[in-house]
């Protein structure tokens, strides 16, 4: 089975960004589970929302930034025996992301 987190942090301000709602779905729409960052920025999603190896997923952010409403990231798990980190890096005029450990 493979589990997922996320870490936002506000690069501008150099803080985790606590508060953020998170949603983590498939491609298709269905919404596997949702949440918002606690106050070190960071969302697990629960054991139940397992993702699905060579399956698209979304993880979307709504950001508080000015510019970007919201961050969507698409990914494909290419294995179900590991935890997938997708962090999310804000600041107001972009924002980036990585696969973390």
């Amino acid at each position: 089975m493979s589990s997922f987190s996320t870490h936002v942090l506000d690069t501008a301000r150099g803080l985790p960004a606590a508060g953020v709602p998170v949603t983590l779905s498939r491609a298709d729409g269905s919404v596997l589970a949702s949440g918002v960052t606690d106050d070190d920025g960071r969302w697990r999603a629960p054991d139940s929302a397992a993702l699905t190896a060579g399956v698209v997923h979304r993880v979307t952010f709504e950001t508080p930034g000015p510019f970007f409403p919201e961050a969507t990231i698409a990914f494909r798990p290419e294995r179900t025996d590991r935890h997938h980190h997708v962090p999310l890096l804000l600041s107001p005029y972009s924002y980036s992301t990585y696969l973390g450990s």
